[in-house]
């Protein structure tokens, strides 16, 4: 018999062990630790937690445009450099760039590469003209200017990081917070990438509140 569940569609888990689990989710444990505790199979776990992650990146989709300081960077996710082939475009990993809001949020989204031609509509689309944006010197960020920003650069291959207000220390601080998470998983497909970006930039966004609660409000108005 199919229990009555108003956080999961259709589920035969009950909403007090479903609020075990997503607790779990919550404290960023995997799904085999999960599973565990809860003692549940693996597989069960997987994908509620898979179900969750969709459900983030759609959370992730209806935030408002950036104004005011933003910071945009790129990094590289993925299998570890080849010697020799460093920087951008380095082969095997996956380009992603990510625009911080001071003192607020970030977004984040995967590219095919680092040209202008792919950053500059992302850059256009997220952050509200006249907005003052840093950078470093990469060349793709060339003309922000001529589209309506202040813009300021930090120039690292010059073994510059700082000076004043003009860094990216902030988008800085978001690689490196999501590339330890991922690291924990040992490994994460190609496919399943994007969900566990976007499931690092809700963490970011929300840190210091209650996401449990978030969640849990979230998933009981619209049930996975």
């Amino acid at each position: 018999m199919t229990l009555k569940n108003k956080y999961l569609y259709r589920s035969h888990i009950s909403e007090k062990k479903f609020r075990e689990i997503l607790r779990y989710f919550c404290e960023d444990l995997d799904a085999t630790k999960t599973a565990s505790f809860t003692k549940m199979q693996r597989k069960t776990i997987n994908q509620i937690f898979g179900k969750m992650r969709l459900r983030i990146f759609d959370l992730c989709q209806i935030e408002e445009k950036f104004s005011g300081e933003v910071e945009v960077d790129e990094s590289y996710f993925g299998a570890r450099r080849v010697r020799g082939k460093r920087g951008r475009g380095a082969r095997g990993k996956t380009p992603v760039v990510g625009l911080l809001k001071r003192g607020g949020k970030v977004f984040t989204k995967i590219i095919p590469n680092c040209t202008r031609a792919e950053l500059m509509p992302i850059i256009k689309g997220q952050i509200i003209k006249k907005s003052t944006v840093y950078t470093d010197g990469w060349k793709s960020y060339d003309g922000l200017v001529l589209n309506g920003y202040h813009h300021y650069r930090i120039f690292h291959h010059e073994n510059e990081f700082a000076r004043g207000k003009n860094h990216v220390n902030g988008i800085e601080s978001f690689w490196s917070f999501t590339k330890r998470r991922m690291a924990k998983f040992n490994g994460i497909k190609k496919e399943n990438f994007l969900v566990h970006l976007k499931e690092s930039e809700y963490r970011w966004n929300y840190r210091g509140q209650d996401i449990y609660r978030n969640l849990l409000q979230k998933f009981r108005e619209n049930p996975l």
